[in-house]
């Protein structure tokens, strides 16, 4: 794939991204603040019209109705849906017989991606009721599989091999959203502008809160899982493209890491495309919170590309490391490191941070609108693991088994009117006067 990168001038907002006062706006804690920058249409008519391509990698697992424990037959259902016309570069076998991939189509649009999405969630629920099972966009499963089978695949056994019995956990699933960028200079400068956001990506995505049975008390249990590996969590700061192909060189070998694909880190620059790859979420519920984060990405890579660096301090590898496991822990209902200030302030804040951070380039994206939609359904509805255990609470596994089935459905989120028009003022899921726990 060729990617076609948008590359604007937006010079009338170049220093946007430098302002040390980004917080100072902030709304009460118990709200998201959505006070969206006003931005002036002589500064957008200065952008060009194309703006960055992007594409996502979502990923499933198919679980037993009754026991919510991964069910073996990804090989059999991506069969039947390379049968329907999906290509095998769209429709991906993963590292478990209990897991399969979509691996989009490059996207332009926010409304495309939509459809893109939609329309092969729809396929996947119809060819998994036939094999009777459920399908589950969540970063763990329920229940852990007694004898994980792991695909037939060279690669796989040769990792397999190496971690030990770290293979026999990795159940884990991911939404990676990749950002088309110009060169890899531009793409370094993105990745290392990217990193402080990290966690409050996490936050907005965590939905995995329940591992064998129990939940972990984490809203991201897979954000745990990984940091087992040879490399996992926030990349380092690199000094150019340079530094940072010597130093993904010097890992190939060591540990789990045979190749440069095997790189785990958050965010990394991506081997095949011309691509920043962007891997912290966790595997969602619904299409609508996957298509919010997809948003969210795009947008940070264009402010990173279009606005002259963040003035605050460079945050250490130590304190990412600190800011990811609290994100990882607590998700959405409580703290989080403060993106710019790297303090911990209410997580509504520091996902108003994000959103006033970017809200020119979702602007120019038309954006704008879509994203603030998405991040009230956000406030209401509950991130992924608020949804999962607010269900536990209500009716055990078969309220979750519920829960799974119906989140998949490819309409959830995307209505003219889904009722999430008033809603400025609703508490955070987890707060005390919310009626999601």
């Amino acid at each position: 794939m060729v990617l076609n990168p948008r590359q604007y001038a937006g010079t009338a907002l170049k220093n946007s991204y430098a302002r040390d006062n980004v917080a100072g706006s902030m709304m009460p804690a118990t709200t998201i603040a959505l006070s969206i920058v006003n931005v002036h249409p002589a500064s957008l008519a200065e952008m060009e019209t194309d703006m960055l391509t992007f594409g996502i990698e979502e990923e499933f697992v198919f679980l037993d109705p009754d026991t919510l424990s991964p069910a073996h037959v990804a090989p059999a259902i991506q069969r039947e849906l390379l049968a329907t016309g999906y290509k095998i570069t769209e429709v991906q076998h993963e590292f478990f017989q209990s897991q399969i991939e979509f691996a989009s189509p490059i996207f332009d649009s926010r409304e495309v991606a939509v459809d893109s999405l939609s329309t092969f969630r729809t396929a996947l629920l119809s060819v998994a009721a036939e094999h009777g099972v459920v399908v589950a966009g969540t970063g763990t499963p329920y229940q852990k599989s007694s004898a994980p089978i792991m695909t037939e695949d060279s690669r796989y056994e040769e990792i397999a091999t190496v971690v030990a019995a770290l293979s026999q956990e990795h159940e884990i699933n991911g939404l990676h959203v990749h950002v088309g960028i110009p060169d890899p200079e531009s793409g370094l400068r993105c990745l290392n502008s990217i990193r402080r956001w990290l966690p409050t990506l996490m936050a907005i995505s965590a939905n995995s809160p329940f591992w064998c049975g129990v939940d972990t008390g984490f809203a991201s249990w897979r954000a745990i899982q990984s940091r087992r590996w040879t490399t996992a969590g926030c990349p380092p700061h690199f000094t150019d493209a340079q530094d940072y192909r010597n130093r993904v060189n010097a890992l190939i070998g060591i540990g789990g890491t045979p190749d440069s694909g095997s790189i785990a880190w958050y965010a990394r620059l991506s081997e095949h495309q011309p691509t920043l790859e962007i891997r912290v979420a966790d595997a969602q519920l619904q299409p609508w919170s996957s298509i919010l984060l997809a948003l969210l990405c795009r947008g940070l890579v264009a402010t990173c590309l279009d606005f002259a660096p963040c003035s605050q301090p460079e945050p250490t590898s130590e304190f990412m490391d600190a800011a990811l496991w609290h994100g990882a822990r607590y998700g959405m209902s409580g703290q989080l490191v403060h993106p710019l200030h790297q303090r911990l302030v209410p997580a509504s804040e520091a996902v108003a941070c994000l959103l006033e951070t970017i809200t020119p380039a979702l602007a120019a994206s038309e954006d704008l609108a879509a994203v603030s939609s998405l991040l009230l359904q956000l406030q209401v509805r509950g991130s992924g693991a608020q949804q999962q255990r607010a269900h536990y609470a209500i009716g055990g596994r078969d309220a979750l088994a519920v829960l799974f089935s119906s989140s998949a459905a490819p309409s959830i989120g995307f209505g003219e009117d889904d009722g999430y028009g008033d809603v400025a003022n609703v508490p955070w899921p987890g707060s005390a006067s919310s009626p999601v726990g």
